[in-house]
């Protein structure tokens, strides 16, 4: 989840993106007044030095690592850099992080990465994978490469994967005490203890009320680094089901928290999820399959704007424009870099100003930060509370086609240069440059930004969570509006504020305090770290020259809300909020544009500050009720039909069989917020044979909370042969906006076969590779069974020992929290069997996996170890049902992350047929 600095004193980060006079340093803490030291000066030269060097298809390569290269070849340029270091994070094995920038995705090139690679966007053409520091260069050469660049790197958890299991293994166990406490104490004249502060601020609890609107027919899909403790989360009850996207389930803690904040203040809306991590392709990928496949109304993410370009739209932010003009409402966390009217910003843009100073011995002049026409200042200091923090300096140069060439320095109170990043702009490249400050010594800090080549542009220099500020030896800190950038800032998005809901962010002084258990009003004032608007782009995504000014944010909405655990600040908690009380007012307005939508949001926010729309507070903040009462809402019902239940009349079994006729009770739930009047059930069926009378019902009125039920009668012909599937197709017709619904459920001719046949891996042991997405497989060849009445999955083994490397067991394993089991069919259908689940714990053995166990295996952890006994999958091993089970099904297991190992030595599948 984002936040800003926390646990210091308001202090700003200043880039230098001048650089003055080559002087002497007078002493160890204090450069001098504006300028820039003469070692400082020398040792960008060295550097310079490097990056003349570079020629040809090595000009495709991040600067950071054709450096890195050189400094483990032993390069002479390293004497004169002693305290200069890449950044590049280099594993034991030689391997880096990178992100292939490519002309279009091809097996062939996904291929010539090796076995390490971690995601592939065709769409954003964007391959990310570890591979030998010293193949970059090969790996740049190909034709089909345009850019080999460091992996653009998430939030850092900086716990080890001991402690972070130990996390989700806390909140497993307290989740069903959790649950129990609050049942027993729940007062109803209280409120929820598991619902969000934010649901009181906005006044959504009484919009509700009024109302009578949940988020029914609604679906919210948020995208955040990953739901690792989802199953804590509902297993506490504090969410239902949540759609995720196939393989998008993520590695981190931030969705789970999102989703809850959008239950708490849209309980009836359906919620989706998919991962925002693993670069920039990725998360545009998620975003466009969230709209077209898992069909979301709204989106919201947290939020991790700084790899993204600053005066073009992006592939993000392309992706959020996409799923906007196809009628979906996007909101975006506007960022938390600050604004300069409360003296917080990590932000400054404007002119390139040539200070005449030239800088290192080839080439390159400084920028001028100082705008009176006498003085000049190039050093700008980095301040406390800004280590670790990505700094991104971006000029009005077209994407893929810089060709003004700046670079970015970092350099010490000593004079010497502790970071860099001048990466060679061509023709050919994009207009950034990126370096991380390191943690130590920020105080005494400062950035410079050079031309290196080409003609004056528009820059923009940010320092993600930290702030520019005045130094501690006199240099001013010079901040500009406009730190909001990427995707917040597409025109199809709309960027959230923060203003807090209750206790006052324990940061900076002088932090507001919220409403809560009172509801937000025009004297609330906003957070002080929200980064302000406007945004200025330069191009149209298609890199055509274009300039316009977009107001940003758009809203504001609550945070300070205690979920997961925890109090969250930030705008990454305040977007959620705002795209819940959009599904209220969807759900009492079906159908309505997005464009009314934003209206009714923009027209009822509170406004905050100044006057008007501004670039902290954008209309002001959200109030759900205030909403509502502008639009309207009627509650809407919503029916759909569950699984229809057959018996035969012949012999009174809950089963098809040929020449006979079943009596099919079709079951039909109200879950909406309205009475669903003139309800009507269609049962139709495409198999062959099987003919249905009556072909329609009517139900009557079902009320909110209802089922109603129906019969049919279903007869399958006597040739129809066993195994056949029959399908069921239930269509159901209501006054109400959300109708019709439609559902189909399959069933197999014949009565399951109480013979079950049992399919074994009888290999010899496969290491498993650790922290490979490859993993290894088993396979099991099927034959003679047409279909299956029932199946399971068993790991095996002749006795259970939590003993590290026993031979004994199925599967041994030093950390099973590190594996992902899953079952594929034949026909292609995957579930999931296990998912990072039991922790620091050792060895699956005896293990069953079937779809009525009483236990899921999400909540083992590792006081269960060794693991055995008979656990529900993590997704419903029926569903591989759908279709022949005859031919190879695979098993596969797959070790995501590292410093563990163990082999797979016994695994069986089980199968029954029908009679």
């Amino acid at each position: 989840m984002r936040t800003p600095l926390r646990g210091h004193p308001l202090v700003v980060l200043v880039a230098v993106v001048a650089l003055g006079a080559v002087v002497p340093v007078p002493s160890a803490t204090a450069a001098p007044a504006g300028g820039l030291p003469a070692r400082a000066a020398a040792q960008i030269a060295a550097l310079q030095e490097i990056k003349r060097s570079i020629t040809g298809t090595d000009t495709k390569v991040d600067s950071a690592l054709i450096v890195e290269q050189r400094r483990r070849k032993g390069s002479a340029a390293f004497g004169r850099l002693p305290s200069y270091r890449t950044g590049v994070e280099v594993r034991p094995d030689g391997t880096v992080s990178v992100d292939v920038r490519a002309v279009a995705v091809t097996p062939g090139l996904v291929a010539s990465l090796g076995d390490r690679v971690r995601s592939v966007s065709v769409d954003g053409a964007t391959i990310r994978a570890e591979v030998p520091l010293s193949a970059v260069g090969a790996i740049a050469a190909r034709p089909d490469v345009r850019r080999v660049q460091v992996a653009d790197a998430a939030p850092v958890d900086a716990r080890s994967k001991e402690e972070q299991a130990g996390k989700v293994e806390a909140d497993t166990l307290a989740a069903v005490d959790r649950t129990t406490a609050n049942r027993a104490t729940a007062d109803p004249t209280t409120a929820d203890p598991t619902t969000a502060e934010s649901d009181r601020a906005h006044g959504a609890d009484t919009a509700r009320a009024t109302h009578k609107v949940t988020g029914t027919g609604v679906k919210i899909c948020v995208l955040a680094n990953g739901i690792t403790d989802l199953a804590a989360a509902q297993a506490a009850g504090e969410l239902p089901e949540v759609e995720v996207l196939p393989g998008e389930e993520g590695g981190g803690y931030d969705g789970v928290p999102l989703l809850e904040i959008v239950h708490d203040i849209a309980p009836g809306a359906s919620l989706g999820f998919a991962t925002a991590g693993l670069g920039d392709a990725r998360f545009a990928d998620n975003i466009r399959a969230l709209r077209s496949r898992l069909r979301c109304d709204i989106l919201v993410d947290n939020g991790r704007a700084q790899d993204e370009p600053q005066f073009q739209d992006g592939v993000v932010a392309r992706a959020v424009d996409a799923v906007a003009a196809d009628g979906a409402l996007y909101f975006a966390a506007a960022g938390d870099e600050g604004n300069v009217t409360d003296g917080t910003s990590g932000h400054w843009e404007g002119d390139f100003v040539d200070s005449g100073v030239g800088v290192g011995k080839f080439a390159g002049t400084a920028h001028d930060f100082d705008p009176s026409p006498t003085a000049k200042q190039v050093l700008d200091p980095l301040a406390v509370g800004s280590g670790g923090a990505p700094v991104t300096l971006s000029w009005a140069d077209p994407l893929g086609a810089a060709g003004d060439d700046y670079d970015l320095y970092l350099v010490n109170a000593q004079g010497n240069v502790v970071g860099a990043s001048q990466n060679v702009q061509d023709g050919a490249q994009d207009p950034v440059e990126r370096l991380h400050v390191p943690d130590s010594q920020v105080d005494r800090l400062r950035l410079a930004v050079v031309k290196f080549r080409g003609e004056h542009r528009y820059l923009g220099l940010t320092v993600h969570g930290g702030r520019f500020a005045n130094s501690f030896d006199g240099l001013k800190g010079y901040t500009t509006a406009g730190a909001i950038r990427g995707h917040a800032a597409a025109k199809g998005a709309i960027a959230v504020g923060a203003a807090p809901v209750g206790d006052p962010y324990p940061g900076d002084p002088a932090h507001p305090r919220g409403p809560y258990p009172g509801v937000f009003d025009v004297g609330q004032r906003p957070e002080r770290f929200t980064s302000d608007g406007p945004r200025r782009v330069f191009f149209a995504a298609d890199g055509t020259p274009r300039t316009e000014v977009r107001p940003k944010p758009d809203v504001t909405a609550g945070d300070g809300v205690k979920v997961g655990g925890s109090v969250r600040y930030g705008t990454s908690v305040s977007a959620p909020a705002a795209a819940a009380i959009a599904g209220l007012v969807l759900s009492g307005n079906p159908g309505l544009p997005a464009a009314q939508v934003r209206e009714a949001l923009a027209t009822t926010a509170l406004d905050l500050v100044e006057p008007g729309v501004d670039g902290r507070t954008g209309a002001g903040v959200l109030r759900a009720d205030l909403a509502l009462d502008f639009t309207g809402a009627s509650p809407q019902p919503l029916v759909k039909a569950r699984r229809p239940t057959p018996v035969n009349e012949v012999d009174g079994t809950p089963y098809f069989k040929p020449g006979t006729t079943a009596a099919v009770t079709v079951p039909v739930h109200n879950s909406g917020d309205g009475l669903a009047a003139s309800t009507n059930v269609v049962l139709t069926s495409p198999t062959p044979g099987v003919t249905i009378a009556p072909r329609a019902r009517s139900y009557g009125t079902i009320e909110q909370g209802r089922t109603g039920s129906g019969e049919f009668k279903v007869t399958v012909a006597a040739g129809v042969p066993l195994g056949t599937e029959v399908k069921l197709d239930v269509r159901v017709a209501y006054s109400g906006a959300t109708s019709p619904t439609t559902a189909s459920f399959g069933y197999v001719v014949g009565e399951p076969s109480a013979e079950t046949r049992d399919f074994s891996y009888t290999g010899p042991a496969i290491a498993i590779p650790d922290d490979n997405a490859t993993g290894v497989t088993a396979t099991f060849p099927v034959s003679g069974l047409g279909r299956a009445s029932k199946i399971t999955f068993s790991v095996d083994g002749e006795q259970c020992t939590a003993t590290e490397g026993a031979t004994t067991v199925g599967v041994d394993h030093t950390f099973v929290g590190d594996l992902t089991g899953t079952l594929t069919s034949p026909s292609g259908r995957t579930a999931t069997l296990f998912q990072r689940s039991g922790g620091t714990g050792a060895n699956l053995c005896q293990v069953v996996f079937a779809d009525d166990a009483a236990r899921p295996f999400s909540s083992v952890t590792s006081v269960n170890a060794p693991f055995t006994g008979t656990w529900r999958p993590v997704g419903r091993l029926s569903t591989l049902l759908d279709d022949p089970v005859d031919g190879v099904w695979t098993f596969k297991l797959v070790d995501g992350l590292p410093g563990d190992r163990g082999s797979l030595r016994a695994v069986s599948l089980h199968l029954n047929g029908y009679r």
